[in-house]
């Protein structure tokens, strides 16, 4: 089992971030390579369109409005990586801004390195993206 994590803070309290991502189809509003996602299944899937054209079917797992975090796992798509398991967490900072932590666990599906960096720069670019959103760069 390969894990990834990444976190961010962005000036701005706890509670107005997860109002922006902590609904489970709100991705395409944050993350730059999602265009489109479509909630199935009582909203428990959402199968998101890609920038590149891919398609990716995800199933929430555990969504928790009052800690600010959300569990889902990838039933299909492109991912080098299986029996992946991801988490979305917002906590509050001292300084009254948000730290936003996404970490996933996966096997990877060829080389695991290939599958870890695939996994990174997947977070890492939606970090990014809310630092801007949030931070006003």
């Amino acid at each position: 089992m390969s894990t990834v994590k990444t976190s961010t803070t962005v000036p701005v309290p706890a509670e107005k971030v997860w109002e922006a991502i902590g609904n489970f189809n709100a991705l395409p509003e944050w993350h730059p390579g999602v265009e489109k996602s479509t909630l199935e299944d009582g909203g428990k899937v959402r199968r998101l369109k890609l920038l590149n054209g891919a398609e990716l079917v995800e199933r929430l797992e555990q969504h928790d409005d009052d800690e600010y975090t959300y569990t889902y796992s990838v039933v299909a798509g492109p991912l080098p990586v299986m029996n992946y398991s991801s988490t979305i967490k917002v906590r509050p900072t001292e300084d009254g801004g948000a730290e936003i932590e996404w970490s996933g666990d996966f096997e990877p599906v060829g080389a695991a390195a290939e599958a870890a960096k695939t996994i990174q720069n997947v977070y890492e670019s939606g970090l990014e993206n809310l630092q801007k959103m949030f931070s006003g760069k």
